[in-house]
């Protein structure tokens, strides 16, 4: 199921709600299935979109979002059977629910490659993370002016094939390597999750503690490569509220 642009503006305004359009592009040679998630406790608004669709190759799905989107998350699923349960359907990126991910539980098994959003009414933050290792290459970009203090994030590369042995993986049928493991999730590591002792901060959760960090992000220099980034200065981006962009979300760039 997908909304027009007409539709999701009627919804949205029907509501009173002002909209953003996100346009949602799968520039790669095979089937992405892309999904949405919203975390209702941020206290933003509700896409109209639905949570997870279909998005064949060289296709895009164009939806709007409210104005006041809070911690809003995209992402790409691969190699998906919906025949199978829940987060198994999918090599990547799996979410509760199967097709259509489950509005509050559905926020996708790693490793997944994710855009995320936060419109706060005086700026729109956004980022490509790598926190949850990656899966698919992605660009997100606002349409409205991206060299005027609204830069892309991204992480261009397909960082599977190269991925360092133990966090390699998953792998389709043939061998190849789907995506790449974040070393929190191999490990669960205090120090590479940036949890328990080490969840104050980059102070007691540094990127010199992080296995792998440099693989990430030197490959992808403009993405959250690990939870506490923000210090490397091309984690989290920014583009002011006043601007009212409107942003394209590419996998396979």
């Amino acid at each position: 199921m997908k909304f027009s642009a007409m539709t999701s503006f009627a919804l949205a305004f029907a509501s009173g709600a002002a909209a953003r359009q996100i346009t949602v592009y799968n520039a790669c040679p095979f089937t992405v299935w892309p999904a949405l998630f919203t975390d209702v406790n941020a206290g933003g608004g509700i896409p109209s979109q639905v949570t997870g669709w279909t998005l064949g190759s060289y296709e895009k799905t164009v939806f709007t979002v409210p104005e006041n989107w809070k911690a809003g998350r995209i992402w790409g699923r691969r190699n998906c059977d919906f025949s199978k349960p829940g987060p198994t359907s999918c090599l990547t990126g799996g979410c509760n629910g199967g097709l259509v991910c489950d509005p509050t539980t559905g926020t996708g098994v790693p490793p997944a490659t994710v855009a995320e959003f936060t419109f706060d009414g005086t700026q729109d933050n956004y980022d490509v993370s790598l926190v949850d290792g990656a899966d698919l290459p992605m660009r997100q970009y606002n349409r409205i002016n991206p060299t005027a203090g609204c830069p892309v994030a991204e992480c261009p590369v397909d960082l599977g094939p190269n991925c360092p042995t133990e966090i390699k993986g998953p792998f389709d049928a043939s061998g190849f390597p789907l995506g790449c493991k974040s070393w929190c999730q191999v490990s669960g590591d205090p120090a590479a999750c940036c949890t328990g002792s080490h969840s104050g901060g980059p102070d007691v959760c540094p990127s010199s503690g992080v296995k792998y960090y440099s693989y990430f992000k030197t490959n992808c220099p403009r993405s959250y490569a690990y939870a506490y980034d923000e210090p490397s200065g091309t984690a989290l981006f920014t583009c002011p509220t006043s601007n009212h962009a409107d942003y394209t979300i590419t996998f396979c760039p």
